[in-house]
């Protein structure tokens, strides 16, 4: 339930601090005064987008604060772990909406997206207003509201999986079938492009090696002439260098037996010899080995810019082409086995389209019984609210040959009001108050089947009085025994009622108009009952009859 709300600097509310009791609380006040500007915070509390506009003129930003008893509900605090977000018993809600900027949301003190808040809205409140209650004169939303009361979340999650792989399967069967249009053009330019490949037949790093051996080839004179000249300095021409080392070693060796300290010099140099005898085979070897053909340097770069230009053709690297080519290799067997391929779809698709029909008749059986319930329970709840010879029904429309994620089921809410003259839609015979009323007989059978602890009405009194609005009231009352309810009224009848009152006035200091809300006492709640029943010239009748709805 919501426990604590702070709201500042929103539109005409300067600084607002409410604390909610657990039952039945309303909002009183005068037409423009700022109550629905409460309902406004709390929409932003659960994930609603937010405008610049609706900062205070003059002021950066606008600021609202919800703390949520969530001791009993494990669900919302499944999802508070599941989104890595501290869990603890009260939730705290923070909305930051800047005059110019980012928007910001904070909960439990850690930075969050409105996707997270708005998946944890679910089951901390419902706010119910004229606006929900038109949207809810929707089939889809009808369809939303009879599973919620059937408890068919299983179900539709089974439905929706049969419905997204059957989805698939058609897909695939129609971009099968968009091919065929053009399969020959499509199979001879796919040859043209594995042709051009494979007769390439690149390998990954191919064009790595073709820059080295381009770059060595490229150079190939100087690399012969200088190893070829190294050779001869070190081995083959007179007096080289190879032949005078064997002559110092000889002479170091005959020197050595007089002095054995130079023995490891000769040997050294002996070593030497044999270094020196070693490289000059070695650079005479790579001049021979060399590669001298001037045409090689031409082809290598040939193919490379063949390569080049393959890979700007495919936007790709060779990898990526070679790759390719098993793509283009798959889609000609499938394009070439073109029948076996349809046929196989085709079998898939029936398949696929009796399971996601097997889910959904079993979905409509189970929803024909929820049905049946909801409609009896409805009208009693309509009976109670003073529509006494009213019968409510939920129809089913069931068409097998379209399948969506949720069946193949449309529902429309009906209801007869006056005996003889059939039964309507309800978007089509409801004025305003009664459709108000009849949202909240919908929403008090509902009530309990999910998890919101919180329950907001706004203007669900509209266009009704006397008898109907304690009717009203007393249903509100009744709900608020297991659920927190929050109503803005008009209504000294449903205000009486109430555990809490909360009175909102507008006030004008300084030039600008500012929207308070205060707490009621005991007393104080008379006085604003006994002005909603007479205005503001109070009589004690009108006191005393004040006092009297206090006894109901």
């Amino acid at each position: 339930m919501l426990a604590h709300l702070k709201v500042r600097d929103l539109v005409l509310i300067d600084e607002l601090d409410l604390e909610f009791s657990p039952g039945f609380n309303v909002l009183t006040g005068a037409t423009g005064a700022g109550k629905s500007l409460v309902v406004t915070a709390l929409d932003l509390l659960l994930g609603r987008r937010g405008q610049s506009g609706l900062v205070r003129r003059g002021a950066n930003e606008a600021e609202i604060e919800g703390l949520f008893d969530i001791d009993d509900e494990p669900e919302v605090k499944c999802r508070l772990k599941d989104a890595g977000l501290p869990v603890h018993d009260e939730l705290l809600v923070r909305r930051i909406i800047p005059a110019k900027g980012r928007h910001r949301c904070y909960i439990n003190g850690k930075l969050a997206s409105l996707g997270v808040l708005s998946s944890l809205a679910d089951g901390l409140a419902s706010v119910m207003s004229q606006h929900e209650h038109h949207a809810l004169l929707d089939p889809p939303q009808q369809l939303a509201l009879l599973d919620g009361f059937g408890r068919f979340e299983v179900r539709i999650g089974a439905m929706g999986k049969a419905y997204n792989a059957l989805r698939e399967c058609e897909l695939r069967l129609s971009n099968l079938k968009q091919k065929e249009k053009d399969r020959s053009g499509r199979l001879d330019y796919l040859h043209f492009q594995l042709k051009e490949i494979r007769d390439l037949a690149p390998s990954p790093n191919e064009l790595e090696t073709l820059d080295k051996e381009i770059e060595l080839l490229r150079h190939q004179e100087v690399l012969q002439n200088t190893t070829r000249h190294a050779a001869d300095e070190l081995y083959e021409c007179d007096r080289s260098i190879y032949e005078r080392l064997g002559s110092l070693c000889n002479d170091l060796e005959s020197i050595a037996r007089f002095d054995k300290t130079l023995e490891d010099d000769a040997r050294q140099l002996a070593e030497a010899t044999v270094l020196v005898e070693e490289t000059a085979r070695s650079l005479s070897s790579y001049g021979r080995d060399r590669d001298t053909d001037p045409n090689n340097l031409e082809n290598m770069e040939e193919r490379r810019e063949q390569l080049r230009h393959l890979t700007r053709k495919h936007g790709t690297d060779l990898p990526g082409v070679i790759a390719l080519s098993d793509e283009l290799t798959v889609e000609i067997e499938t394009l070439e086995k073109y029948k076996d391929s349809l046929t196989s779809l085709e079998t898939s698709v029936k398949e696929l389209t009796d399971h996601a029909l097997k889910h959904a008749e079993t979905l409509t059986k189970e929803r024909r019984k929820a049905a049946v319930k909801l409609s009896k329970a409805v009208t009693a709840e309509l009976i109670g609210l003073s529509f006494e010879r009213a019968e409510f029904k939920v129809n089913i429309v069931t068409d097998k040959t379209t399948i969506t994620a949720s069946g193949i089921d449309t529902v429309e809410f009906t209801v007869a009001l006056n005996p003889g003259e059939g039964v309507h839609p309800l978007r089509k015979v409801a004025s305003g108050g009664e459709l108000s009323r009849m949202m909240l007989g919908i929403r008090r059978v509902l009530v309990g089947v999910g998890p919101v602890g919180t329950y907001v009405f706004d203007e669900v009194d509209a266009g009704i009085s006397g008898a109907v609005a304690m009717a009203v009231g007393k249903r509100l009352r009744e709900t608020a025994t297991g659920h927190q309810v929050i109503c803005i009224t008009h209504l000294p009848q449903i205000s009486a009622l109430a555990e809490t009152h909360f009175h909102v006035s507008k006030q004008e200091q300084n030039g600008r108009t500012t929207s308070k809300v205060v707490r009621l006492n005991a007393e104080e709640r008379i006085n604003e009952v006994a002005k909603m029943l007479g205005g503001n010239h109070i009589t004690p009748g009108i006191k005393a009859a004040a006092k009297d709805l206090f006894k109901t």
